[in-house]
């Protein structure tokens, strides 16, 4: 478990795994209600997180509560390939956004991309999702390009958003 976040609570970040599902499951509904990713598919990619063979992320990022529990808050999740990275998922609670669970989530993804050796990480991101635009653009990202109607059953255009990272040939 890596601290992350200091501050009322403090936020530890730590692997995801598969008990985790149904409270990041919750968080899911409740952040993207029009488009949240189903139980297989969480189930799907947490089974490419273990083993030699790997290419995928998932980090919770969870706080304690007052009867000794903990809480998840946050949530994030990347796949790479020998080149590339894909952001394929990140948010925090409601309660938690601007305290410091996003960006550190993000820098957790970005440093799991650059073990990685990947040159370039991706997203998607709605086109109506202004604060997360701002968000990445903040860490380097820049718009390349739009999927019409990526996101469904609303059929929302998103944007594909890229960092390109610093290599020792650069």
């Amino acid at each position: 478990m890596t601290p992350a976040v200091t501050g009322a609570p403090p936020v530890t970040l730590r692997e995801m795994r598969w008990w985790d599902i149904e409270p990041v499951l919750d968080l899911e509904r409740k952040a993207f209600p029009e488009d949240a990713w189903s139980p297989a598919m969480f189930w799907s990619d947490l089974a490419h997180t273990r083993g030699p063979a790997a290419d995928r992320r998932y980090v919770v990022a969870e706080e304690p509560e007052p009867d000794g529990g903990t809480r998840i808050v946050g949530y994030a999740g990347l796949g790479w390939n020998p080149d590339t990275a894909d952001i394929l998922t990140i948010a925090a609670a409601a309660d938690r956004l601007g305290t410091g669970v996003g960006p550190a989530l993000l820098e957790d993804l970005l440093a799991a991309a650059a073990a990685a050796g990947c040159a370039e990480v991706l997203l998607d991101v709605r086109v109506d999702n202004h604060r997360a635009q701002r968000f990445y653009e903040r860490y380097g990202f820049t718009t390349i390009g739009v999927r019409r109607g990526y996101y469904q059953p609303g059929n929302v255009d998103a944007f594909v958003m890229r960092r390109t990272e610093k290599t020792e040939k650069d």
